[in-house]
């Protein structure tokens, strides 16, 4: 079992812009939000930790969009290592997140991407209404942490500078019953000047992006976990020589989409026959929502 959270009304997002240095970034924080998705499985705890750094680099790309502008999606598939599948995603601040893992498998803090994964790789999907457009990007599992891999693939394939860093602060240990806390940073130099100054050419160093990186790599996993330094005071011990604006975003969810009703209608797609082949002998059609660890019984 986990607990409702450390501090259950630490769920944040913020996003802030420092204009003379043609950068924007977000701050996140989960706290009961992220405890409520873990309380769905038994993680190991190294498993964890790696399920809350990925819904937190979920959070913090999907906080950057417009909260009613679609969803981003951060997947895993692999072969060969202790996880099978990681899974999560963000809609218009509801978030969810589920792991499928090898339950015999020896998990240790110590092991690298490819040996929690194996071969596989991570794909983000951002599908944007506003515009109709969805991108799609496939991250190597290379390193020891999903936020290195993350950032090598916007500096590198969206010519993108980035900077993430995230904090995970908890124990497994009675249970779970201490909670679990998340936090991240992530900060961009904006390749086409889109608040101001000068455009990034791909390939350069440019050194208001020096400047900027090099401040933001001072923080620490205990800053983005300490429940009595708000964003903005991270902010400020950061870049209080420069001029931030801050802009709140949406509040962090647990999010599930599925409902009786949306199963009973995607199960209506398939033919009579297929559904016939589906039900038990009580003329249910059992779906099983990992995300919440529910199983319903659909009369389709």
């Amino acid at each position: 079992m986990v607990a409702e959270g450390i501090a259950p009304t630490a769920d944040r997002t913020l996003g802030f812009m420092v204009p003379a240095r043609n950068a924007r970034g977000q701050v996140v924080r989960l706290d009961a939000t992220l405890n409520a998705i873990l309380a769905a499985h038994p993680y190991p705890e190294p498993l964890i930790r790696l399920l809350a750094e990925a819904l937190t680099l979920t959070a913090l790309v999907g906080a950057t969009m417009r909260q009613d502008d679609g969803q981003v999606t951060v997947q895993a598939q692999a072969k060969g290592g202790v996880v099978e599948l990681l899974a999560c995603d963000w809609r218009a601040g509801e978030l969810r997140g589920y792991l499928k893992f090898d339950e015999q498998a020896v998990v240790s803090e110590a092991m690298s991407l490819p040996a929690l994964f194996g071969k596989g790789y991570l794909a983000i999907t951002v599908d944007q209404v506003s515009s109709e457009e969805r991108w799609q990007g496939i991250v190597p599992l290379e390193g020891h942490s999903l936020a290195a891999a993350l950032e090598g693939w916007f500096s590198q394939s969206e010519q993108l500078p980035t900077l993430m860093r995230i904090g995970v602060a908890g124990s497994a240990e009675n249970g779970g019953m201490g909670g679990w806390l998340a936090g991240g940073l992530l900060i961009q130099h904006l390749a086409r000047a889109e608040i101001g100054g000068e455009r990034l050419d791909a390939g350069e160093q440019h050194p208001d992006w020096e400047h900027v990186a090099a401040l933001a790599a001072t923080t620490t996993a205990d800053e983005l976990t300490d429940i009595d330094l708000s964003a903005e005071q991270l902010l400020w011990r950061l870049f209080h020589e420069e001029q931030v604006r801050v802009v709140p975003g949406p509040t962090p969810v647990k999010g599930c989409r599925c409902s009786a009703a949306h199963i009973r209608d995607v199960l209506m797609r398939f033919p009579e026959s297929e559904r016939a082949e589906m039900r038990d002998d009580k003329g249910l059609i059992s779906v099983d929502c990992q995300f919440c660890s529910r199983v319903f019984g659909i009369a389709a």
